[in-house]
């Protein structure tokens, strides 16, 4: 397909500075035109006016060489009467046919004009009425105007200068531009390389660091975290169609044992072991897609959320296994979605039920500006080496498929895609017993300036509160309290 030369920034850059560069040396060319011939005419008009003036004067006192005494560049010299006859005359000016048929006025002895004479050339002529009588005669003098604005010469040498200067300057623009844009057309070769399934080529990156360097810069450290995207969907897939398999070949091996051993299979068991199977296929769905709608980063309107309300609700609704004690601070508000923020503190609950031995600890609390959300049960714990490893999609440690054998395997990396969204942090850290799970969260400004706003605490919003309303206060599960000893 043939491009326009429109379409090539080379063509356009290249044509823009020769059409500028035109028009500046033409507008340069142009006055020096004007400023050279105007000074070469001049010149030209005071050599013959001197000359003129000379001869006049002697002509009125009726005293003239024959002929003419004459000098370059002034040559051409003649004295007429009123009739426009010849009267006297330079060797070198005609001696019956006038230089001029100008005759100045009497109210305006001198003046001069440009002859050019039927051979082609043209004269600097001056012309000087001896007296104002009507029987006066004339003095001319002229000289051959300067070979430089005779015929055109000057506008010939200045228009050729500009052309040479317009085509050197679109030389040099289209040669500068083209080396500019060199590095370009490598950048470009080379994605045009790259492919979905090789990303690991890489941009060739110019020396120095000027725009275009920088511009493949970031293009190799956008390929690398595109190829780092891809490897992780590519992993992803693998393990989700190996997590799905499973459940899947499950229920197929129930279903076609019911079918092929009808008499030795109790269909009901049957039907409770496939539920069981397709509640943990819808599990596994579910969380796939929650982790889809984070990855988005389209999140819901953020709104205030207080997390002390937010724990009490969470531990409220919470089904009965081991006691929860919570020590939460008032007044803790952080920006976010309500229902994300209780996913993540109702799966940290969750698992830190299924692992503790005889309770689970509750804390918030505030530092350096972010919100402290720890939650601690008194379990086996989570060994140094997988601290980083369970975060991870549809990875779940031997005591978590013993304790929940129907689990997904996706609740924490939910959690952490939450607190990363809510530009937070969640991760595990060190505990005298037990797992120590700490989700960490900005506060919101509004927190930041008030250390309370009433809410639940019996004072009206943005009313400075006690310090002793800011002490933690111990809450405890109203339905583990029964359970104490």
């Amino acid at each position: 397909m043939t491009r326009s030369w429109k379409s090539s920034i080379r063509a356009r850059y290249t044509v823009a500075a020769a059409v500028f560069s035109l028009i500046i040396l033409g507008a340069l060319g142009a006055t020096l035109d004007l400023v050279v011939r105007n000074h070469l005419q001049t010149t030209a008009f005071d050599q013959v006016e001197r000359v003129a003036s000379q001869w006049s004067a002697t002509a009125r006192g009726g005293v003239l060489p024959r002929p003419i005494p004459a000098y370059a560049p002034v040559e051409l010299i003649q004295v007429v009467d009123a009739g426009h006859h010849v009267v006297d005359a330079s060797k070198q000016a005609s001696s019956t046919v006038p230089l001029s048929w100008m005759r100045p006025p009497p109210d305006d002895r001198f003046q001069h004009a440009v002859e050019c004479r039927p051979e082609g050339d043209c004269l600097a002529l001056m012309a000087i009425r001896l007296t104002p009588e009507a029987d006066a005669g004339v003095v001319y003098a002229a000289r051959p105007e300067a070979e430089l604005i005779a015929g055109g010469g000057l506008e010939l040498a200045i228009g050729g200068a500009i052309a040479f200067l317009v085509g050197m300057t679109a030389y040099r623009t289209w040669t500068l531009v083209g080396r500019t844009l060199r590095p370009v057309a490598a950048i470009r070769s080379r994605i045009s390389e790259i492919t979905v399934s090789d990303l690991s080529l890489r941009v060739p990156v110019p020396h120095g660091d000027d725009e275009i360097a920088q511009l493949a810069t970031t293009a190799n450290q956008t390929l690398a975290r595109l190829e780092d995207a891809v490897e992780q969907q590519r992993r992803f897939a693998s393990t989700t169609s190996h997590e799905l398999r499973t459940p899947i070949a499950g229920l197929r091996t129930q279903l076609e044992e019911a079918v092929h051993y009808p008499g030795d299979i109790d269909p009901h068991e049957t039907i409770r072991n496939a539920l069981a199977s397709t509640d943990r296929l819808e599990a596994i769905v579910d969380d796939l897609l929650q982790m889809a709608r984070l990855r988005q980063g389209d999140p819901a309107p953020p709104e205030s959320v207080d997390l002390a309300d937010l724990i009490r609700a969470e531990v409220a609704n919470l089904p009965r296994r081991v006691p929860i004690a919570v020590e939460a601070r008032q007044g803790v508000i952080v920006r976010g979605s309500r229902v994300q923020l209780a996913r993540v503190l109702n799966n940290l609950l969750a698992n830190a039920q299924r692992h503790a031995g005889s309770g689970v600890d509750v804390t918030l609390t505030v530092a350096d500006g972010q919100a402290v959300l720890a939650v601690t049960d008194d379990g086996p714990g989570v060994p140094p080496a997988h601290r980083e490893r369970i975060f991870e999609r549809f990875v779940r440690l031997d005591d978590g498929r013993r304790r929940d054998p129907g689990g997904s395997g996706l609740g924490l990396a939910i959690s952490r895609d939450i607190a990363h969204t809510h530009h937070g942090s969640l991760r595990v850290e060190d505990s005298p017993a037990g797992a120590r799970f700490v989700l960490r969260l900005p506060l919101a400004k509004q927190a930041e300036s008030r250390p309370g706003d009433g809410r639940g605490q019996g004072g009206p919003a943005g009313e400075r509160l006690p310090m002793r309303c800011l002490k933690p206060s111990r809450l405890v599960d109203p339905r583990s309290v029964t359970d104490a000893p």
